[in-house]
């Protein structure tokens, strides 16, 4: 059920483009969003002077915090860890950062503007997926087709895929989460297919998207295991716009949210989501520069 007025944001506060969600320690909601940047080709070369990541109340969707002005040309993915340290990818700036929960810069991976496809670069990377030991995983991303995993202290250890359609390749892996027992699930948007790997990067299995064209994020609840999912559809050049997926722990579609029905919203191009302890999704919106929660109903 879609929860009316939330956030509340302050009435002069401009939200931009919503590209990454995730929910902190406190259950409070981390936004990484462009402000009034938008995405053209070629990426503009300035930085964001405006705060970019947002911290929001998950009950009363009021802004709690703002930080992360001059440090980001094109915004993309969030995620924050067990240790409620935040994490986030710039696919202008080829980049993945660390920050400490009030903004601290901690670790950045990748070379400023440069893109490649060794170990010390990205291009245009997407998501992160953070270990319990503090290790994580790295989606990357438009350019190369890749998963990436780094020690702790970001040493590169390994990486699988390339672009393709078959089992274990990518086109535009978007978004990466783990479940509880470390597996690996990847959001190939452009395949319209989630695919799920162990620790390793060894292909498990696919689930592919019958009702739409691209698959664009993923999230896992840890507690359950249960898996949610966002596409994008469009029609002759028609939006038709995006559907929620819940699954089961088996991976089994259960129900559909959005364009498909069960919502009175407006129309959206949703670009990731995220679940609370409760099981509240939070989804971010690049069609109308939003971000909606939805209650579940259990």
């Amino acid at each position: 059920m879609l929860v009316n007025n939330w956030p509340n944001l302050p009435v002069d506060f401009i939200l931009g483009q919503v590209t990454g969600v995730d929910i902190d320690t406190s259950q409070n909601v981390l936004l990484f969003h462009r402000a009034d940047r938008k995405w053209t080709t070629p990426f503009p070369s300035s930085t964001i002077s405006s705060p970019t990541i947002l911290e929001v109340d998950g009950v009363t969707g009021k802004l709690l915090k703002s930080w992360g002005e001059n440090y980001f040309i094109m915004p993309h993915g969030l995620t924050v860890d067990r240790e409620n340290n935040v994490w986030v990818t710039d696919v202008a700036l080829h980049q993945v950062f660390k920050f400490t929960h009030s903004g601290t810069l901690l670790l950045k991976i990748g070379e400023a503007g440069i893109p490649g496809n060794d170990s010390l670069h990205f291009n245009m990377p997407t998501d992160i997926a953070v270990c319990d030991d503090g290790s994580f995983y790295v989606s990357d991303g438009y350019g190369n087709s890749r998963a990436i995993k780094f020690s702790k202290t970001g040493k590169y250890l390994f990486e699988w895929g390339k672009k393709g359609e078959a089992p274990g390749e990518f086109d535009t892996p978007h978004a990466i989460d783990l479940d509880g027992n470390g597996n690996v699930y990847v959001a190939d948007r452009e395949n319209n297919r989630i695919q799920k790997f162990n620790a390793l990067g060894s292909f498990i299995f696919e689930w592919k998207n019958p009702e739409a064209k691209q698959l664009y994020s993923l999230t896992i609840e840890k507690g359950s295991n249960e898996l949610y999912a966002i596409d994008y559809l469009t029609i002759s050049d028609t939006i038709k716009g995006s559907d929620i997926l819940f699954f089961d722990p088996a991976c089994k579609l259960d129900e559909r949210v959005g364009r498909s029905g069960g919502y009175n919203g407006h129309v959206c191009r949703y670009h990731d989501i995220a679940v609370d302890e409760k099981g509240n999704l939070y989804v971010g919106d690049i069609l109308g520069n939003s971000v909606q929660k939805f209650c579940r109903k259990r």
